[in-house]
């Protein structure tokens, strides 16, 4: 169990009142410089969220009338969305690909992804002014088929619907669940098939939200290619957000809430996921240098707000993905590690740069946007609770360790099964597993 108890030794109600009893406890030290810096802002962000929903939105945020977004969409939202990524690629990766070198960072990546629609797509609620009439996208009396945000809406539900389903065996595990573990994961490949999809969708549907906005963007940023580069941008941004949350998983949590065999293995799957994150980076520079010529920008970058463009393009975007580069060649992983930091801040910057700097970018600075101190203090209250809900369950769920025997055993018994009607299934399709299945002979006619 790596010292972990599990409801498996549980045989009544009473155990299992005294598991969860014991599982509420704080595992690790309470006075860290984390907790004591993020406590507090997390108790006066809650205060203000009540305030804001009792006095409405204006009694909290900064009122500028040429903004219809702030840093509660453009950041949390938008930037969170972007984040969360690495979810989807991660499944990608292991479940259709069958990358099964990769199996021991899905959890953590789907993990995360899940939590990141949870708080952040959350944020929504916060930046509506009516805020109860966000169900009307579901059982609204007349739907906005034709809305970019109607499929946004669509999505970010049943996105988190299909997460909490992919990482639900887990929970299962942990509870000692075990015909429900056997349920779950029936269903995991199926949920990461349709969480692919979606994620395609409202990654690159989030850029289009943008598309009608032509004459209030700058012109260096807009293109009819937005919903492309949010798309592609998601996958290096998912993966930078995996390699920077799993570098510091293996640094903070202990022995017991990660195998020996994943700790060790880590730095292995740094690596390619640099490699990952170096060619997508690349291919994001190229076209935004293609979007760049084909625009007929150039005199725009003899500007402030071409100073800032290339600051981002160069910085932030092609700096990065060749310190990606040098890690993968070099095979070292500090290059790496640097990188994502890097590229974090790159996204959050493009994203915000979108919604608030390059958007109305003409008004006068006295017009311009700028959030209030409870708008930011609301924005890291709710940041910094995911972070402690993330620690909380991967302090007592089989997140970054194996699962418990029976789970190992039943998922061995589920492939045999498979494979063995696959075999039964394979002659009435007029197919022979020659050679152990390696190979497919199709019978001639």
């Amino acid at each position: 169990m790596n010292g972990i108890t599990t409801t498996e030794e549980m045989h009544s109600l009473k155990d299992f009142l005294i598991f969860i009893r014991s599982e509420l406890k704080p595992k690790g030290k309470i006075l860290t410089p984390f907790n004591l810096i993020s406590a507090p802002i997390i108790l006066l962000g809650g205060v203000l969220i009540l305030y804001r929903f009792i006095m409405g939105m204006g009694a909290v945020v900064h009122n500028a009338s040429e903004y219809p977004w702030g840093i509660w969409i453009g950041f949390i939202v938008m930037v969170g969305v972007a984040f969360a990524g690495g979810a989807y690629v991660t499944a990608f990766i292991v479940y259709v690909l069958r990358g099964e070198k990769y199996h021991s960072i899905v959890r953590m990546a789907v993990l995360n992804g899940f939590l990141a629609y949870v708080f952040y797509a959350g944020a929504i609620l916060l930046d509506l002014g009516r805020w109860w009439n966000i169900v009307n996208p579901l059982i609204g009396n007349r739907f906005g088929v034709n809305s970019v945000l109607f499929l946004v809406a669509w999505h970010f539900l049943l996105y988190m619907i299909a997460q909490l389903v992919e990482i639900s065996p887990a929970f299962a595990e942990w509870l000692g669940l075990k015909r429900a573990r056997k349920f779950l994961a029936s269903l995991t490949l199926g949920a990461v098939i349709i969480g692919i999809t979606l994620s395609t969708l409202h990654q690159s549907g989030l850029g289009a939200l943008f598309l009608m906005a032509k004459w209030k963007i700058h012109p260096l940023w807009y293109t009819e290619f937005i919903p492309l580069l949010f798309f592609i941008s998601s996958i290096f941004a998912g993966l930078a957000v995996v390699i920077f949350i799993g570098t510091v998983s293996f640094r903070v949590f202990d022995k017991d809430r990660i195998d020996e065999e994943y700790r060790k293995s880590w730095d292995d799957i740094l690596i390619d996921l640099g490699k990952a994150c170096a060619i997508t980076m690349f291919v994001y520079f190229l076209l935004q240098v293609l979007i760049l010529v084909h625009g007929k920008n150039w005199a725009l970058l003899n500007t402030p707000m071409g100073y800032w463009y290339l600051t981002e393009l160069m910085g932030l975007l092609l700096l990065p993905a060749f310190l990606f580069g040098w890690g993968v060649k070099s095979g070292n992983p500090a290059p790496i590690r640097i990188a994502a930091v890097l590229t974090m801040i790159g996204v959050i910057i493009n994203r915000i740069d979108y919604s608030i700097i390059a958007f109305k970018w003409y008004l006068p600075f006295s017009e311009r946007y700028i959030p209030s101190w409870m708008e930011v203090v609301i924005t890291l209250a709710i940041v910094f609770t995911m972070v402690w809900v993330f620690r909380w369950i991967v302090n007592r769920v089989p997140i970054l360790r194996k699962p418990p025997q029976w789970a190992i055993e039943q998922e061995q018994e589920e492939e045999e099964e498979i494979e063995g009607r696959a075999m039964a299934l394979a002659p009435q399709l007029g197919l022979t597993m020659a050679d152990g299945g390696k190979t497919i002979d199709l019978h001639k006619k």
